[in-house]
């Protein structure tokens, strides 16, 4: 497979380092500095970001607030994780776009995908932040939406574990790890991949997905050299 134009989803936690809350500057810079080396590669990247870090709707409607208004607050944490995100990658001399799905003027363009993959095509990171602008919906199925209207060759989900298993090896130490895998496989086996609306996102429109560890430096390279580090997804 050819990979010319990629959406990485990130977690909000994964900005978090070993801070425990919050934005950790050592963690932006790494995921910085793995996305300014696809940029060297000339492969083109958009990116989306959790705002899990600062706060989660669903974790807040838990503790009493309103989904939909906890919703909204997730959006805007996620906005906060672009700008840091965009602010290290101008540090590092990497053109970098914010866009978001809410309008907020003089911070980010509204996302429009034209203009989007127009940014793109100019060499700009594009980090699309405020999920898909509507509350009961993760950040997942914003990284869908956006692969998709960008024509991303391929969606990369970087999490700590190096790839889909049969169970969660962090809790199984018999967990098998794929390689590859099917959406119809995984939906089978009931393998938490994606949320399922994102899920069937990607599977309805021939989306490609690569789940990989994001925390090893290098990683992103290597998964774009076309090394089997971690697990790919497809119809």
């Amino acid at each position: 497979m050819e990979i010319k134009r990629i959406l990485l989803k990130l977690s909000g936690e994964s900005l978090m380092g070993q801070d425990g809350y919050g934005i950790n500057y050592g963690a932006v810079k790494h995921y910085a500095s793995e996305i300014a080396s696809a940029v060297k590669k000339k492969v083109q990247v958009g990116v989306v970001i959790g705002g899990g870090n600062i706060f989660r709707g669903v974790n807040g409607a838990s503790k009493g607030f309103d989904r939909t208004q906890g919703d909204y607050m997730g959006m805007l944490a996620t906005v906060i994780n672009a700008m840091a995100l965009q602010g290290v990658l101008e540090e590092m001399q990497v053109k970098a776009k914010l866009m978001t799905s809410l309008a907020i003027e003089g911070l980010g363009e509204k996302i429009y995908y034209k203009n989007a993959i127009r940014y793109l095509e100019e060499g700009y990171v594009v980090i699309f932040g405020g999920g898909t602008g509507s509350p009961f919906f993760t950040t997942d199925s914003g990284a869908a939406l956006r692969a998709i209207e960008i024509k991303a060759d391929l969606l990369l989900k970087g999490t700590r574990v190096d790839g889909v298993y049969s169970a969660d090896p962090e809790k199984d130490p018999s967990a098998i790890k794929y390689t590859s895998i099917t959406y119809d496989e995984a939906y089978a086996k009931n393998l938490k991949i994606l949320d399922l609306t994102a899920f069937t996102l990607c599977k309805d429109n021939q989306m490609a997905l690569y789940v990989y560890d994001a925390n090893v430096e290098g990683n992103l390279l290597r998964v774009l050299n076309g090394e089997p580090i971690g697990t790919l997804c497809r119809n």
